[in-house]
């Protein structure tokens, strides 16, 4: 097991700033407003050929001024638990706090080594503000700028020196499924993610926004990896204002963008809105896999609309994700909360599927003999040759002679054909055309083979008859010879 360090201290001291400069990427949210985190968020590092992984927690107070200073103890203290070093980021600018001693006091309690950092250090004259902090009973502390990377090296040589050396495991030839939890605000996103978890891991609160970071949490089902990733509510554009809240979404659809299945949370309680379905289209335009789940089934009323009445209404006003599978959910009582992951791995592999060029080749040569495209100018369309380029979503190419004249209505019969005859139900496929000339029609193989045979008969013909005459003119002229 790699080694965990986890960086701890009150909020806006630096903690997001320093883990990404750990990590050397920008996974964590970073901002000037205090509170930013407020989960556990789990990144890899590496210094000296000694990889470890970094825990990001939420801001320390010790007493309950902020709203979500229960919760955010709560996973510090978790953190705390798993780490094997603790990091206590302290702020060089504003000085030492009362909160500052009151985590001192509970770090000691833990018997873990502890390594002081003094972040936001950026020149000479800000070195003689810094003698406070031995008040805490420090022996030595790091003074550094996580920003500008200040002070790292050798902060990191002494938290390494003690590890050992981590045999890294080969790595796994089945990648994880990765699959983004996206939705409105507040429409249980993070108490699906605990419950698919199985513990507490994130934040939940019934305050719409709690999640301002997309949070990554590992999970195993029936010997199988996923990679759960809970996200930023999306807000429609003309409401968010907050600078904070745009870098939210912007993760939230970023997200989109690396998953292989996106779980589109609905407020069943609420209704299918507007924005429920504009969440449904980035999804769609990203191309990955989408499940739809109506939430805080336990709260609504059967009797005045059945779950057949919801799913009805939800393919009338989403028909462009109408492969993606619906399910009725309660991620707060766990509801039908076991089924999720089996679906997301029913549609993970669709969605990696790739099919032999001779079948598809078969199943397009079926489906243009079956329903002729219409004619274009007067010629008739041909569909030369049909072949696979891609997967996640499986992409298909086929060559015809006019490209821009094939009909979207005939795009979509070729893509239900192929759904159909493959068969692909829960995955998006993808069709494009493409211009190819000098090659014979589907409908022309028979008559084409025809002409081969009955070329190749001709010119056997004409060899035997070559032969005989050769034999009959040297016959001749031994016959002439002798006389």
């Amino acid at each position: 097991m790699k080694p965990v360090v986890a960086l701890v201290g009150r909020p806006n001291v630096g903690k997001s700033t320093l883990f990404n400069r750990l990590v050397r990427s920008r996974q964590a949210l970073v901002d000037d407003m205090p509170g930013v985190t407020r989960d556990r968020h789990y990144g890899q590092a590496e210094w000296n050929d000694k990889p470890f992984t970094v825990i990001d927690t939420g801001g320390f107070l010790s007493v309950d001024d902020d709203y979500f200073a229960a919760q955010i103890k709560e996973q510090l203290a978790m953190a705390v638990e798993q780490a094997d070093a603790l990091v206590f980021v302290l702020d060089g600018r504003s000085g030492l706090s009362p909160y500052d001693r009151d985590l001192a006091a509970f770090l000691r309690k833990t018997k873990k080594p502890v390594f002081y950092v003094i972040n936001k250090i950026e020149n000479l004259r800000q070195h003689d503000d810094v003698t406070e902090f031995y008040a805490l009973g420090m022996v030595a502390f790091y003074i550094i700028s996580a920003e500008h990377g200040i002070g790292i090296d050798d902060f990191l040589d002494d938290l390494v020196a003690e590890f050992p050396d981590v045999v890294e495991a080969e790595p796994d030839e089945n990648e994880p499924i990765r699959i983004a939890i996206v939705g409105r605000p507040n429409v249980g996103k993070s108490c699906l993610a605990n419950q698919l978890f199985g513990e507490p891991r994130v934040v939940v609160n019934e305050t719409a926004g709690t999640t301002r970071d997309a949070i990554e949490l590992s999970v195993t089902h029936k010997a199988k990896q996923f990679v759960l990733v809970d996200t930023a509510g999306i807000r429609r554009k003309g409401k968010v204002t907050k600078k904070l809240e745009k870098f939210s979404i912007l993760k939230s659809l970023k997200s989109l963008d690396d998953c292989h299945v996106a779980l589109i949370l609905i407020d069943a309680a609420e209704g299918v809105t507007d924005q429920d379905i504009t969440i449904a289209g980035y999804a769609e335009k990203r191309g990955c896999g989408a499940v739809f789940l109506l939430n805080k089934w336990d709260l609504v009323d059967k009797q005045e609309k059945s779950e057949k009445a919801y799913i009805t209404e939800l393919r009338y006003m989403a028909k462009f994700l109408s492969y993606a599978p619906a399910m009725t959910i309660s991620a707060l009582t766990g509801q039908r909360c076991h089924k999720i992951l089996d679906m997301a791995a029913k549609v993970y592999a669709e969605y990696c599927f790739r099919i032999n060029t001779g079948i598809l080749n078969r199943i397009i040569e079926d489906a243009v003999f079956r329903e002729e495209p219409s004619l274009h100018k007067g010629r008739r369309l041909k569909f030369f040759y049909a072949t696979q380029v891609a997967t996640r979503p499986p992409c298909f190419v086929c060559f015809v002679n006019y490209p821009a004249a094939v009909h979207f209505s005939y795009k979509r019969y070729l893509i239900n054909q192929l759904r159909q005859m493959i068969p692909l139900h829960l995955t998006p496929v993808k069709l494009y055309f493409r211009e190819k000339t000098g090659r014979m029609d589907f409908s022309d193989k028979t008559r084409e083979k025809e002409r081969i045979a009955h070329k190749k008969e001709r010119i056997t013909v004409k060899r035997d008859k070559q032969r005989k005459d050769q034999s009959r003119k040297k016959r001749k002229r031994d016959q002439q010879n002798l006389n």
